[in-house]
């Protein structure tokens, strides 16, 4: 009689539409794959998806070869990763109820074929309407389903799921309260392994979250002295982490750098404000005004910022040719999947407000400018960005207050003052949960685990000598 060796647990991921369910999402994966899980994302058809995905997975073969209504598996190599799927976008804009209810009945139709294919143990949701077909489809199979919250105000596809999920994951405290779930666990927002601030433990504990120990100031800004860090490229003698980032990506290794991130969505009004805002910096950074007063006349004019500027598609051209006609020093990109080289090498940034992108800010204890995108769902950005300035962990600026002399003014002060963005680093390390993917893979193990525990409990109380469920069994 021969035996088969037992397939590992198969989980899926539904992570699709924006990078901020991606990028988590991927956090997760890893650390289910480093505990012999196989795992698929099931993602959209939307570019910042399918550029994300293509370049976080290196080692994936790039050909795929689905359709909207027919998802397939992508072409793998050996060693790939992960199997990735795309579903059919869904979205509720402008209230088409049947235009999203056609593409919600296509996407729970894709991902059934994919389930049948290979039932999972668990399914994960990262948020978006995206992720309630697969939800949905995971109940229908019988696996364990979990959904992740990473904003203080929950979005309606995830206060619609909660309701039909096992356990719901949030990252911040309040955004419980505003889920009908049948549990809740507070585990932060996942990051990638990479992003990690030079000279800080992984295993440093949040603060602000549950379980979590405030830190004492003189610890962080002892850890902080080797400045940002993360994954780093090989390191050049006597280089700074941020140094060896800038070189990395193209920048003056000694320049202050600010960094420009609009998100995977709504760049387009962040450029316009920081484009406003630069020929004030120029003029503040000419040899004699420059930004940093406190550095060796020599070195003067290396001190000029520079800007690491990431665009969006659709304005690329534009902001390139801006930097280029004031002469300002700047490495555009329409997007850049090496965030934490980005954030590396910056001094400061300019950001939006969504969850994960304050997540891998924490994370890297990098003093921001936040700007939130004023037309998102429930204005959530801007109740992220409060609480993260309350607490001293970053500046808030509204696009719709802003000027270029009150954008400059505050871009300014970070650069300049030492002790403003070593209270924000001392504050930031308090929303970093270093360990909410370990967390959260752990639960979905546990989770799966139980039935298949209570099973072979039921089996040995027999004691009859028969397999339960076969035709030869009987009390």
């Amino acid at each position: 009689m021969s035996s088969t060796a037992p397939q590992s647990p198969f989980v899926a991921i539904a992570c699709g539409g924006t990078g901020g369910h991606l990028f988590p999402g991927l956090a997760v994966a890893e650390q289910l794959q480093k505990r012999g899980c196989s795992v698929a994302l099931l993602i959209s058809p939307k570019d910042v998806d399918q550029q994300a995905v293509k370049s976080a997975l290196e080692r994936r073969a790039p050909a795929r070869h689905e359709t909207e209504n027919s998802p397939q598996l992508a072409e793998t190599v050996p060693g790939a990763p992960l199997q990735v799927f795309t579903l059919p976008a869904v979205a509720l804009q402008n209230r088409n109820y049947f235009s999203f209810l056609r593409s919600f009945w296509q996407s729970w139709r894709a991902t059934k074929k994919i389930f049948q294919a290979r039932p999972p143990q668990a399914v994960l949701a990262m948020g978006g309407f995206t992720s309630a077909p697969p939800v949905l489809a995971g109940n229908a199979f019988g696996a364990k389903t979990f959904l992740h919250e990473s904003n203080t105000i929950p979005g309606r596809a995830n206060r619609f799921l909660a309701r039909f999920v096992d356990e719901s994951f949030v990252g911040f405290p309040e955004a419980g309260s505003r889920l009908k779930a049948r549990k809740i666990t507070t585990t932060g927002t996942p990051v990638r392994p990479g992003f990690v601030a030079a000279g800080v433990s992984p295993a440093v504990e949040p603060g602000i979250l549950p379980g979590g120990k405030n830190l004492n100031d003189s610890v962080v800004a002892e850890n902080l002295d080797a400045g940002p860090g993360g994954r780093m490229p090989p390191s050049t003698a006597g280089e700074t982490p941020a140094a060896t980032c800038r070189v990395a990506l193209g920048l003056d290794p000694n320049r202050p750098t600010i960094l420009v991130m609009g998100g995977s969505q709504g760049a387009s009004g962040l450029n316009d404000m920081v484009l406003s805002a630069l020929p004030l910096l120029q003029e503040r950074g000419r040899p004699g005004r420059e930004l940093i007063t406190n550095m060796p006349a020599g070195r003067q004019r290396s001190q000029q910022l520079q800007f690491l500027h990431l665009t969006g598609t659709s304005d690329f051209e534009k902001v390139k040719a801006a930097y280029a006609t004031l002469g300002i020093k700047a490495v555009v990109k329409p997007f850049l999947a090496e965030m934490d080289l980005a954030l590396g090498a910056a001094t400061i940034s300019v950001s939006r407000s969504g969850a994960s992108s304050l997540a891998e800010i924490a994370a890297m204890r990098l003093p921001s400018l936040l700007v939130p995108y004023p037309t998102a769902a429930d204005n959530h950005q801007f109740v992220n960005a409060l609480a993260f300035e309350k607490s001293g962990a970053a500046k808030l600026l509204e696009q719709k207050n802003s000027t270029p002399e009150k954008t400059a003014a505050l871009l300014c002060e970070l650069v300049e003052n030492d002790a403003t963005r070593a209270a924000m680093q001392s504050a930031l390390a308090q929303w970093h949960a270093p360990k909410a993917a370990e967390q959260i893979a752990e639960i979905i193990l546990t989770a799966i685990a139980q039935p298949a525990k209570a099973a072979q409990s039921k089996a040995k109380k027999c004691g009859c000598g028969h397999t339960h469920g076969s035709a030869k069994h009987a009390h």
